[in-house]
């Protein structure tokens, strides 16, 4: 996660931008960073490309629901001017920390190649192609690869067409 200040025609802004997996650390960081903007009353910038936040038995130890919801209120509550531009996915919680379209920012554009979705297709066609197998499984009934293809395909295109802004 970056943070730092700029000046656009000669207003002073406040820029949090990301690519990729957010963990405690940059939760933590990008909460103290909106929270300073707020107190300063400086508008902020929001560039996102987030696939959500780290998950796994190490960072919930280290307290990422803890950070990640400090991340989240911060954005909630500063009561600043918010810009977003997404500029490649927005995924998950994620999106919330980085100033979704939950939190209604002020404006919010999107780059001809970003997403936003609850999660990226591929891994919504992974957890989904499992399930069903699971079940089938369970119901003593084959799948045969072909069958599996398609399914996980017919997933990935929804969400490729659901999640597009076009």
């Amino acid at each position: 996660l970056v943070c730092g200040f700029a000046r656009i025609q000669g207003h002073l802004i406040g820029i949090v931008a990301n690519n990729g997996i957010l963990f405690s650390e940059s939760a933590q960081k990008g909460a103290h960073f909106i929270e300073l903007c707020a107190k300063r009353k400086t508008p902020l910038l929001f560039l996102q490309n987030i696939t959500g936040f780290m998950v796994g038995k190490k960072v919930e130890e280290e307290g990422i629901a803890k950070h990640g919801a400090k991340l989240v209120m911060a954005v909630a509550c500063a009561d600043v001017p918010k810009f977003t531009v997404i500029i490649g996915g927005s995924y998950g919680a994620g999106n919330y920390g980085m100033c979704g379209r939950a939190y209604d920012p002020t404006m919010m554009w999107m780059w001809p190649n970003a997403r936003i979705s609850v999660m990226g297709g591929e891994q919504a066609a992974g957890v989904l192609t499992q399930v069903r197998k699971d079940a089938k499984e369970r119901q003593g009934e084959a799948w045969s690869e072909q069958e599996e293809h398609i399914f996980r395909e017919s997933i990935i295109d929804l969400y490729e067409t659901q999640g597009h802004h076009y």
